[in-house]
């Protein structure tokens, strides 16, 4: 029989070119094919989103873009398609197509939240946990980690300020596949070195994400009979308090208004959506203190997507409290329950516990990708004890949903973002 394992350690050499080019109009991009000097022999991508699916990765090198007097980025700046080999500090098993898209998307949260130390947490593209802190780096991963403990295994570390120490410790004694940084203090490289197979990626770019608003890219999804749409890439409008809109609707000569957030409010607010803009929709977040608290992903209706946000988050609670007592995850504790009456005693309490904190929702501030279409996704995160609410705006239910926050006790705040980040 077949050692199924043995698919995730074959190579498929794949056969695409050495060098691509795009011609838009009579604007031509040329791309040159990245590969790697690894363990003296030349690697390409190591394989595509699965195994049996060859893959490569194209840096453009010559040429640019720009469409309707916006100037695109076309290779000025280096990051995931320019890494070279002394950006690899430690390939691993070397980088497939998903830990550089990881990777990707971590910049692509990052560029909008460089005013402080930042980090987030990457699973199959999304982010599961993500943080920032006026206390440092370590407390930033920290926070990110723990937002989602048990879907950061084996995920990808973006970070934008250089590793230290005490944050390499931390990593290095857990499960990742990918570190990705603008550089490493003395010793912090040492310490994550010691995880053979981990890749650990120095990127100077990671420093400088500042430089990259404003400039979009060429966003190309190609479809099923070989055909392509192409699009301008996401461009976040909200950077600061003041970009966001009031919350106000008229309906029948009625108008209505929302109560503005506060100033811990609105800094947890631009926080989220700028993770936000890396999550695919359906989807909200709820967050606190400048980390998520629970990342809703991929859902089809609204309200849905804010009922499985809200129980994933008592899920996470419960989880952490599990950790602390018994170094065990929730499921494992329920397992243990089945049959051990000590385990059982430990799950009610811990149940107990995270219905009486509403799974650490009170206090939280909501983003949503997308309007809400009906009050009912707002009536629900209400509930949970969220503070405040950010989203696009433009229902023709607007009116309700902003009564639902006017009608809360204490009252919820609630701003527009004039603008909606679905990401698919």
């Amino acid at each position: 029989m077949k050692d199924l394992k043995n698919m995730y350690k074959d190579i498929h050499k794949d056969s695409f070119p050495q060098e691509m080019s795009v011609r838009i109009g009579d604007q031509e991009l040329k791309f040159r094919k990245r590969t790697w000097i690894i363990d003296g022999q030349e690697k390409g991508l190591r394989y595509g989103e699965n195994p049996d699916q060859p893959a490569a990765l194209y840096e453009p090198v010559e040429g640019s873009l720009e469409l309707g007097g916006v100037r695109l980025r076309s290779g000025e700046f280096k990051l995931v398609s320019s890494l070279k080999e002394d950006n690899m500090i430690q390939a691993g098993k070397h980088p497939g197509k998903t830990n550089l898209t990881d990777v990707d998307n971590g910049l692509n949260i990052l560029q909008y939240l460089t005013a402080k130390p930042a980090a987030v947490i990457l699973k199959h593209n999304n982010p599961c946990g993500a943080a920032w802190s006026d206390q440092g780096l370590f407390q930033a991963v920290e926070n990110a980690f723990f937002s989602d403990r048990i879907a950061a295994f084996g995920g990808a570390i973006v970070m934008n300020r250089p590793v230290d120490k005490d944050s390499a410790e931390f990593m290095a004694g857990n499960y990742l596949e990918v570190v990705a940084a603008p550089d490493f203090e003395s010793g912090a490289l040492e310490i994550l070195q010691k995880k053979k197979n981990l890749r650990i990626l120095k990127m100077p770019g990671l420093g400088r994400l500042e430089e990259f608003l404003g400039r979009p890219f060429l966003d190309i999804k190609s479809l099923t009979d070989g055909g392509m749409i192409v699009q301008l890439s996401f461009s976040n409008r909200i950077l600061a308090p003041e970009d966001f809109l009031p919350a106000t609707a008229v309906r029948d000569g009625q108008e209505v208004t929302a109560r503005t957030p506060d100033q811990r409010e609105m800094e947890d607010l631009v926080f989220a959506w700028a993770v936000e803009a890396g999550v695919t929709s359906n989807s909200v977040i709820f967050a606190k203190n400048g980390r998520t608290v629970s990342i809703g992903t991929g859902e089809q209706d609204r309200v849905g997507c804010v009922d499985l946000t809200i129980s994933k988050a008592y899920t996470k609670y419960s989880d952490l409290l599990a950790f602390e007592k018994n170094q065990e995850s929730i499921y494992q504790l329920r397992q243990r329950a089945l049959n051990d009456s000590a385990a059982k005693d430990d799950l009610e309490e811990i149940t107990a516990s995270t219905s009486q904190a509403r799974g650490g929702l009170p206090g939280s501030v909501l983003v949503s990708d997308g309007f809400f279409p009906f009050r009912d996704g707002v009536d629900l995160a209400v509930d949970q004890g969220i503070t405040a609410i950010a989203q696009p705006g433009g229902s023709i239910r607007d009116i309700e949903v902003i009564q639902a926050v006017n009608e809360a006790v204490p009252q919820v705040a609630m701003v527009f973002t004039g603008q909606r980040s679905f990401r698919h």
